[in-house]
């Protein structure tokens, strides 16, 4: 039996067109058909040395972001270098599109921070024809799963190399009328609007964790009930170092025992790895137990440092195991194991304590090499540091803990905002889902 052609596949009410099934009272179109400009700038003569601390704001592809502006460290130009590439000034609502390297495909509207200034080449300005491309909605479409497939397109072997101006204007886009683009773009403005109030919280409440910590961890602020006076340990004193086991890539595996990656440390922003948690999300490793020397294995309270970094806040990275059952855990190349020898460092207490300025400060102090910083395990039982007693290390962990708990929490919050941001996307720019719409409203 012959299979359905898809047109019969399409819902009723619903067309197939170049921009896929939408509904039949939405038009499709090229997006140059739809827009005054699509073009970029270029980088001044002198490059870097040029840029300054005011001026015309200057745009590269790093200031474009998933949907916003990213604008700490956006370079400046003088009104005599602007007035040389005058034709890429940048006009209120500006659609910003990355054409070029590793962020190809990120794309964000112009606001007042940056009307007037000028983009360099790897940023595309796509200007909307205003009587009939919401500039806003148009950004999201980018952003969809439909743009980024048209973008990916061009791309040979999926390598993201670049766009050229003439790829840009052949991208297919739904086109509901202007009344309800502008709908559709303020419901997606209202789920950012959500995403970033979240995020600005989560910023703040990572504030208030590292003053925390920098006064909780110093003796700068004592808890209640607590008056005996800190040590000062060298983490020699307190631990026993080793390094962890060599293995190479095609000893990794879905099965065997689990394993603790260098990257796994170094890429991670969290302090402690639960082994009960993460269990399926650890690689594993083929090699037999008897052949694993046992100061690999890493126990419950267990400190694993990464001996090497690009940079050397990277040096001091760290993670506490958390493997309460001593499951077989096994500590990878480049990574140095602390196992604890007394009973003087409390174990939850451990997620912070490495991460004070003061133990930081000597940590980059430590470290050697120029292309690499390296951190031999010599140098890190040199690494000292106050020491409250167990009770008040307990205390203080506890507060420091529930911080982490909230900061979770709004971590969770974001995440299920984006994922529903994204199903919303998927819904209004195709028309699966439709928003009422004032048509005695104005369209601007």
């Amino acid at each position: 039996m012959k299979e359905p052609s898809a047109k019969y596949l399409v819902r009723p009410r619903y067309k197939q067109t170049e921009a896929g099934v939408i509904p039949e009272d939405w038009g499709a179109a090229r997006l140059g058909d739809k827009t005054t400009k699509v073009g970029s700038g270029i980088t001044p003569t002198g490059g870097a040395r040029v840029y300054k601390q005011q001026g015309r704001p200057f745009l590269r592809s790093q200031n474009v972001g998933w949907g916003s502006l990213l604008l700490d460290d956006v370079a400046f130009i003088n009104d005599d270098i602007h007035a040389t590439f005058q034709d890429t000034e940048i006009e209120a609502d500006d659609v910003f599109l990355n054409i070029t390297g590793a962020s190809i495909g990120r794309s964000a509207v112009a606001d007042a921070r940056v009307v007037r200034g000028n983009v360099n080449q790897h940023v595309c300005i796509i200007r909307a024809d205003q009587a009939e491309l919401h500039s806003r909605f148009l950004n999201y479409f980018l952003l969809s799963t439909a743009g980024q497939r048209q973008i990916d397109s061009f791309q040979a072997g999926g390598n993201r190399q670049g766009l050229n101006f003439g790829q840009v204007r052949s991208f297919h886009l739904p086109l509901p009328s202007l009344i309800e683009q502008r709908r559709i773009a303020e419901a997606l403005g209202d789920a950012d609007a959500l995403i970033e109030s979240l995020e600005q919280l989560l910023a703040k409440k990572r504030q208030l964790k590292q003053g925390a910590m920098q006064n909780l961890l110093t003796d700068k602020k004592r808890l209640p009930g607590f008056r005996e006076e800190w040590k000062v340990k060298a983490l020699g004193e307190l631990f026993n170092f080793s390094g962890g086991l060599s293995a190479s890539r095609d000893q990794l595996s879905t099965e065997g025992h689990c394993y603790l990656h260098y990257g796994d440390i170094h890429m991670s922003s969290k302090s402690f790895i639960d082994f009960r948690a993460e269990f399926q999300n650890i690689p594993k490793l083929k090699i037999p137990l008897n052949k694993v020397a046992e100061k690999s294995l890493l126990a419950n309270g267990d400190v694993v440092f990464v001996d090497a970094s690009e940079d050397d806040e990277g040096a001091s990275k760290h993670v506490v195991v958390v493997n309460p059952d001593n499951k077989p855990f096994i500590s990878g190349l480049h990574t140095i194991v602390a196992k604890g020898k007394t009973a003087e460092l409390d174990h939850q207490y451990r997620r912070y304590c490495f991460q004070t300025r003061a133990v930081k400060a000597q940590f980059r102090f430590f470290t050697v090499g120029t292309k690499v910083s390296g951190i031999s395990k010599t140098n890190i039982a040199r690494v000292a540091m106050p020491l409250p007693s167990v009770a008040e290390q307990a205390a203080i962990a506890a507060i420091l803990s529930d911080i982490d708990a909230e900061i979770a929490e709004l971590e969770t919050r974001i995440a299920k905002a984006r994922h529903l941001k994204q199903g919303m996307m998927q819904e209004l720019l195709t028309g699966r889902i439709r928003l009422p719409v004032d048509r005695g409203r104005p369209t601007k």
